[in-house]
């Protein structure tokens, strides 16, 4: 079959390093492609399965089907400030892109793993800022009817690691292009530039190290500090965060914090709910640092699980619900895996 690379090793396709095999592994550039590729998955009765970049993902087995990888990788400038990036850009390209051309929105999501097409479908977000903040529009391959849409950021029913695409238009829907509204950096109107989102955690105190807010500060002190406390999955296999953050009612944080008056939280714009840090959680827990085995707790970030040599899939699992059992147990609160399982 065009395309299709049968019994194909996943090891290199996933950042936690766990060993699977896909029955058939097929890329595609094109929508052409991609529909060839789809009329044979459904003919053969091949169930298929898009994997990005692998950076949020654990693999518990082989899988009988057809996995498949974006690689388009253009970058176009549509309007002055609308920007579209086929699927298989890597996303930290494109915001490299953007802060090299003054547009801002992206510079928050410096250095998050994985490519265009998965943010969308993951709504990833970091220090405040998320991709539903800048997405214009969604560009997928309908599964079913075999042709592409184009649906508005407004219709793709964002929230926290949530999207239309995780819920009604789950296995029907394969995102080839993401377009972005961004915001020139120096702007001519008379009410002003650009405003920074620096306000998030030590951000801001990064960035003035740095001599002040710009888009290039800004994504400096992002990469720097995810670099500080993330592990490279080229050396040490993970999935990034590995839970979300709890979004708790104001009353259930305000109990929280009569108890422990050093939880950070992060109140919604209309005060109704406050998100708390997972890794707190982790954190005063007892879990940050630990190790039993193949796997263990990353020493300088709690939410991160990480495979020290030869981990499975259900190693993994079993260390993230006993941290689940034991978070519950001591601030109940129950926490959610952000990664996808597979």
């Amino acid at each position: 079959m065009t395309n299709f690379t049968d019994n194909f090793t996943l090891l290199r396709h996933n950042t936690f390093g766990l060993e699977a095999t896909a029955r058939y592994w097929a890329e595609f550039r094109t929508t052409d492609e991609l529909r060839e590729i789809v009329r044979t998955c459904l003919d053969r009765h091949l169930p298929w399965y898009v994997l990005s970049g692998g950076s949020n993902i654990i693999l518990t087995g082989n899988f009988p089907g057809v996995v498949l990888h974006p690689t388009g990788n253009r970058i176009s400038l549509l309007e002055p400030t609308l920007v579209r990036a086929e699927a298989g850009v890597v996303w930290d390209d494109l915001v490299a892109w953007s802060v090299e051309h003054g547009l801002g929105g992206l510079e928050n999501l410096s250095a998050i793993p994985g490519l265009v097409g998965a943010a969308p479908v993951q709504n990833i977000g970091a220090y405040g800022a998320e991709a539903k903040d800048t997405i214009e529009t969604v560009e997928y391959f309908d599964t079913e009817r075999l042709e592409t849409v184009r649906i508005p950021g407004q219709a793709c029913a964002f929230g926290y690691r949530e999207s239309i695409f995780k819920g009604p238009l789950r296995g029907k829907a394969v995102v080839t292009a993401v377009e972005f509204r961004l915001t020139p950096e120096r702007c001519s109107s008379p009410t002003g530039g650009y405003t920074y989102n620096i306000g998030y955690g030590d951000l801001h105190d990064r960035v003035q190290a740095l001599g002040g807010a710009s888009l290039s500060n800004i994504r400096r002190a992002v990469i720097a500090i995810r670099e500080a406390k993330l592990p490279d999955p080229a050396t040490t296999g993970n999935a990034g965060s590995f839970f979300k953050n709890p979004v708790l009612p104001a009353r259930q944080a305000e109990e929280l914090r009569s108890r422990y008056p050093d939880l950070p939280g992060y109140p919604s714009s209309d005060g109704a709910t406050v998100k708390v840090p997972a890794a707190w959680l982790i954190d005063r827990a007892g879990w940050k640092g630990f190790r039993c085995g193949t796997v263990g707790v990353h020493p300088r970030q709690a939410l991160v699980l990480i495979n020290l040599g030869g981990a499975t899939a259900q190693e993994i699992l079993n260390l993230a619900r006993r941290i689940i059992d034991d978070v519950e147990q001591k601030f109940g609160i129950t926490l959610s895996m952000e990664v996808n399982i597979l």
